[in-house]
């Protein structure tokens, strides 16, 4: 069983950046990929960005492409997301995730949650 805390959220004025952390318990983190979801206000949770395993593959929702970066350090048990070049609709619960590799993460296919922070992002 894995368990994911994130942490980093918060209020930034547009064009500002934030990173999110999410620690990961257990010792088979470095077996999952990771990822990164959001979901706003009357609007359904959409995929972010995602991560392999062992870090050497990323994958990006186009609407945070260029602006966004996924990242991981298994020693830490920890997958950061630096979030620059922030806009309004970047406002959301982003959610930590963890699954079998990245394709099905952006799929959908999930193993475990985090229980999601908050980042406002204010014109």
């Amino acid at each position: 069983q894995v368990q994911l805390v994130e942490s980093g959220g918060g209020l930034v004025q547009a064009g500002g950046s934030l990173r999110l952390s999410c620690a990961a318990s257990g010792r088979t983190f470095s077996n999952y990929a990771m990822g990164w979801f959001r979901q706003a206000p009357g609007k359904e949770r959409e995929f972010g960005a995602a991560i392999s395993s062992d870090g050497f593959r990323t994958y990006y929702a186009d609407s945070v492409k260029g602006r966004f970066s996924i990242s991981r350090d298994n020693a830490k048990n920890t997958v950061y997301l630096q979030m620059n070049s922030l806009k309004s609709e970047d406002t959301a619960v982003y959610y930590c995730a963890a699954g079998s590799n990245g394709p099905g993460i952006r799929a959908g296919r999930i193993d475990h949650w985090g229980q999601g922070t908050q980042v406002t992002v204010s014109s």
